[in-house]
């Protein structure tokens, strides 16, 4: 039995649709992650999952029975806003969360913010302030754990810690579903469901999702002008170290834009690539 299940899940805001049909599944002792650029319905598919927003069709279960079922104490989770009280120490908010849960204090010491305890959250970095909020989330040891954007705004470093914080707690047993728009944090994720426009448009594990897409390497002086041109016929250009990648055009179609002048190869698609060629 599926910890988190999405079946069919729709939202629809007047004539918009926010989320349309979107399934998958989430087991124990899985990181799955929920991706896709601001707007693609990340954090509407995760409210109606966890029972705050009604789908307008489809169904969210926990644990496989229906949210609104569900003992709140088996959930947890870390908002994009946090959730923390900014006037409070961490000590305050981590003991409020914890009787609210009817647990005992964790301590801090133990998560490595012991030295902050008595700082009002709204003094901290942000950094710490999702470090502070991912062990609030946790606090009363939920089966299921939802994380929105953990890691957004944080340094390289910090974002290394808190994904080794999702691993620990994903083996200990805890399913998580976590969103990012960071591509490369696909790669800590045992499988990835990638979203765009309300819709599902690849799952799998990264190497499934890339599968047999390829790009364009440009290595070269390109002009605007075949930058441009490049565009118009559909295809994407992304930066790399070496010069160009393009996205959507096969070699053949490059070349003609680019001039013979210009060394164009075929190459594997890195996830970011393909995560563009299925979106558009």
């Amino acid at each position: 039995m599926s910890s988190i299940e999405a079946r069919g899940l729709t939202r629809r805001f007047g004539d918009v649709v926010a989320v349309d049909e979107l399934s998958f599944q989430v087991h124990s002792g899985e990181v799955v992650g929920l991706l896709g650029a601001n707007g693609a319905g990340k954090t509407t598919a995760m409210r109606m999952l966890l029972g705050l927003l009604s789908p307008s069709a489809g169904e969210a279960l926990i644990g496989g029975r229906p949210v609104a079922q569900v003992d709140r104490r088996g959930i947890g989770y870390v908002p994009q806003g946090l959730g923390l009280y900014p006037d409070l120490t961490v000590a305050e908010n981590l003991q409020f969360a914890a009787a609210s849960f009817g647990v005992s204090v964790p301590s801090l010491d133990n998560e490595g913010l012991g030295r902050i305890a008595d700082m009002r959250v709204g003094d901290i970095s942000l950094g710490m302030r999702r470090r502070v909020a991912f062990v609030v989330a946790r606090c009363h040891d939920p089966s299921v754990l939802i994380l929105d954007e953990p890691t957004s705004g944080v340094g390289p470093l910090g974002r290394a810690r808190l994904w080794e914080t999702i691993r620990e707690t994903a083996d200990s047993g805890t399913a998580v579903l976590v969103s990012t728009h960071y591509m490369e944090e696909a790669e800590e994720c045992d499988r990835v469901v990638l979203m765009a426009r309300g819709r599902e448009v690849a799952s799998g594990s990264v190497h499934e999702v890339i599968g047999d897409i390829r790009s364009v390497r440009v290595d070269g002086h390109v002009s605007e002008e075949a930058l441009d041109e490049i565009g118009v016929r559909g295809g994407t250009v992304l930066m790399s170290e070496r010069g160009w990648r393009v996205v959507g055009l096969d070699v053949e179609q490059v070349r003609q834009i680019v001039g013979t002048g210009t060394r164009v190869d075929p190459v594997a698609a890195s996830f970011e690539e393909a995560f563009v060629a299925l979106s558009s």
